[in-house]
């Protein structure tokens, strides 16, 4: 009888669990991401229905936007200003920046309020929250295939020949996503507490536009500027997709590793830091 008992016992230690408090600082698990893929799959294709849905023109927007910029910056700056391009012409030397450029924005602008948005889905049941601006970025990779097949029938227009470098793109498009993810997580986490990141963000936006070699080569900035200049991790990017799609202006090696390096600098710091701010999440919103 004594036997049975402690039996019993030991069967109901067993069944005991443990809850302890979540660590500001959790780590992370990949295979939990993996796990929640549908999830993931799920979000974006909701998220472009309800983007698209009762609009005009929907998904020709993403085709539109940087067309129209880039008649825009021909006339103003090409035209205007008379800056030279080399053998390149100018629309296209525009509109293959703008390509990368305007998905960096897109994702920068909706992870503002990513979290914010799906506040019904983080205050009621349990998803790693990560996959909310992954799905945000997944959103941009859509808008960014569009206007990239746009750009190819322009470059075919215009009698541009590829070379070898396109076998790069995916490279430097990989490089697009990791920039706009890293600065999303921040801007994600940032605005569940300081609700005014939504008003800062455009403005930013439109200062770091003319920060980049969109509209003008990089041959602008002076030499002894150029170290500093490719701080800004969308210097690489835009010369990098550009050199791949084009063929020509090979871009500086320490400007890539310089952006490279502000790229992983970034994304780490900023998956660090959203995983640090989630556990109020539900709370704060």
């Amino acid at each position: 009888m004594q036997r049975n008992k402690n039996a019993d016992d030991r069967a109901q230690s067993q069944m005991i669990t443990h809850i302890r408090p979540a660590s500001r600082l959790m780590p992370i698990h990949l295979g939990e991401l993996w796990e929640y893929g549908d999830l993931l799959l799920l979000l974006i294709w909701r998220d472009l229905k309800v983007r698209y849905k009762q609009t005009i023109i929907g998904a020709v927007w993403a085709i539109l936007q940087p067309l129209l910029m880039m008649g825009v910056l021909s006339v103003v700056i090409g035209w205007f200003s008379g800056i030279k391009t080399g053998d390149i012409p100018y629309p296209i030397f525009t509109y293959s920046a703008l390509v990368p450029w305007n998905f960096f924005t897109n994702v920068l602008v909706q992870s503002n309020y990513t979290i914010l948005n799906n506040s019904g889905l983080v205050t009621r049941v349990y998803f790693p929250r990560l996959i909310l601006p992954m799905a945000t970025a997944g959103i941009g990779l859509v808008d960014l295939a569009i206007a990239l097949i746009i750009l190819f029938l322009l470059i075919g227009l215009y009698g541009i020949t590829l070379t070898w470098t396109v076998l790069l793109l995916p490279l430097f498009i990989l490089m697009a996503l990791l920039t706009a993810l890293g600065f999303g997580l921040w801007l994600a986490a940032l605005n569940v507490e300081f609700r005014d990141f939504g008003q800062i963000v455009p403005f930013m936006m439109q200062v770091w536009f003319f920060a980049t070699p969109i509209a003008y080569p990089i041959t602008l900035v002076p030499e002894a500027l150029r170290g500093v200049y490719s701080l800004n991790p969308m210097v690489g990017v835009v010369e990098g997709m550009r050199w791949a799609l084009l063929g020509k202006g090979a871009p500086s090696i320490d400007q890539m590793l310089i952006s490279a390096l502000i790229v992983i600098l970034v994304l780490v710091g900023g998956v660090i830091f959203f995983r640090y701010k989630e556990v109020r999440f539900a709370d704060v919103i």
